[in-house]
């Protein structure tokens, strides 16, 4: 077993602090009595891995998330648990954050093979349906969105690079269990209660272990990124508003140490919250800013706003970060019509917005934050 990550109450280790990449090494990290982080790679370069989580349980291992179905993260994962003396046969239950594929997919391929348990959000039932369908425009929620956005450079390019024909089996199936808001998981040697936290996706759930004072909380709080709102193929109408709510929900809770699906371990989900929230103000100002110039798309507005911490344009990302982006301003946009500090109308299918009467930046800055955040990227990179 590799040496163990800073306990619940302790602090991040240096390498942690100082390398924003160290959190990806293969391994499995005790990060609590009897849980273990073990990162699992993904195909692409914008996350470089994901955080799934095993847990001692009295009949085996529990875990949360599975990773992506791939030959290499297979491998990996197998490696990984061989380090705490167990085998994939040994997991008798996958618990699942959300549906996006890096989480989820993995464990329909190990059903296959070992029988193993799946639980999933209720909510995500409505994407899953979807999903199902085998719908080569399963994600036309998304495509109409970008039309709406004004967005057609980007729709050309995801055209040209086959986006909109992904392969009919797209390694999603039916859970064993839908999870329900508030339901205990007894494991044995600990109680896990699932939280439903809308927003990264409809039926996103974190995992409390008050117990051990740790919060499995998926893509919901992300230490180093801003998670992606309402990437799905049936998202709710305002996702932005949701997630907020989310947040403040979990906000309210005790603090807990934060066991992320993306980053290292961190010591508060409250600090964390904390920043999203002065984060959310601090872009829904911006977006609203951009408007006292005049009527825009969306993707007129995220042409005029910077992405990443390094104030990057959006023809700068790549394609995935810069369709991530331009639905996330337009659920910005729409926040701001829901509070009233915008307006919107439809013109030859394109939305476009422009503010509601007098209004400044001062108005933006005070209404209140539980009517929705704001986020920008580099974003979680929805699977």
């Amino acid at each position: 077993m590799q040496p163990p990550e800073p306990q619940p109450t302790g602090q991040p280790t240096a390498p942690e602090l100082t390398d924003r990449l160290a959190w990806t090494r293969e391994g499995a990290y005790l990060v609590a009595p009897g849980v273990y982080r073990i990162p699992l790679p993904l195909p692409f370069d914008g996350l470089k891995a994901v955080n799934v989580y095993a847990i001692e349980a009295s009949d085996g291992l529990v875990m949360i998330d599975s990773g992506w179905v791939l030959d290499v993260t297979k491998e990996q994962l197998e490696r990984s648990l061989a380090r705490i003396g167990a085998a994939l046969g040994d997991i008798r239950r996958f618990l699942i954050t959300h549906i996006h594929r890096d989480h989820y997919t993995q464990a329909i391929a190990l059903r296959k093979t070992f029988g193993t348990k799946i639980a999933l959000g209720a909510d995500e039932k409505h994407s899953l349906d979807a999903l199902l369908g085998q719908d080569v425009r399963a994600m036309a929620a998304q495509a109409q969105r970008l039309i709406a956005a004004g967005a057609q450079p980007l729709i050309s390019q995801m055209t040209e690079a086959g986006f909109q024909h992904p392969p009919a089996d797209n390694g999603y199936a039916e859970p064993d269990e839908w999870i329900a808001n508030g339901q205990s998981f007894d494991l044995g040697t600990r109680t896990l209660e699932a939280i439903a936290t809308p927003g990264h996706t409809r039926g996103h759930v974190v995992f409390a272990d008050r117990a051990a004072g740790v919060l499995f909380a998926g893509d919901h709080i992300l230490p180093q990124i801003t998670p992606s709102i309402g990437f799905e193929a049936a998202p709710p109408p305002l996702p932005l508003h949701d997630f907020l709510e989310s947040l403040l929900l979990v906000r309210q809770m005790p603090d807990l140490t934060l066991l992320p699906a993306h980053g290292p371990v961190a010591p508060s989900v409250h600090a964390r919250i904390d920043e999203l929230l002065d984060h959310h103000d601090d872009r829904l100002r911006a977006i609203a800013a951009v408007l006292t110039d005049g009527q825009r798309t969306a993707y007129e507005v995220a042409l005029a706003i910077p992405w990443t911490s390094q104030g990057r344009k959006l023809g700068e990302l790549d394609l995935i970060n810069q369709i991530l982006a331009v639905g996330e301003t337009g659920y910005h946009l729409d926040l701001l019509v829901a509070r009233g500090i915008a307006s919107a109308q439809l013109a030859d299918e394109i939305r476009l917005y422009q503010l509601a009467g007098p209004t400044s930046g001062e108005q933006a800055r005070t209404e209140p934050t539980n009517a929705g955040p704001v986020s920008t990227g580099p974003v979680s990179l929805p699977r």
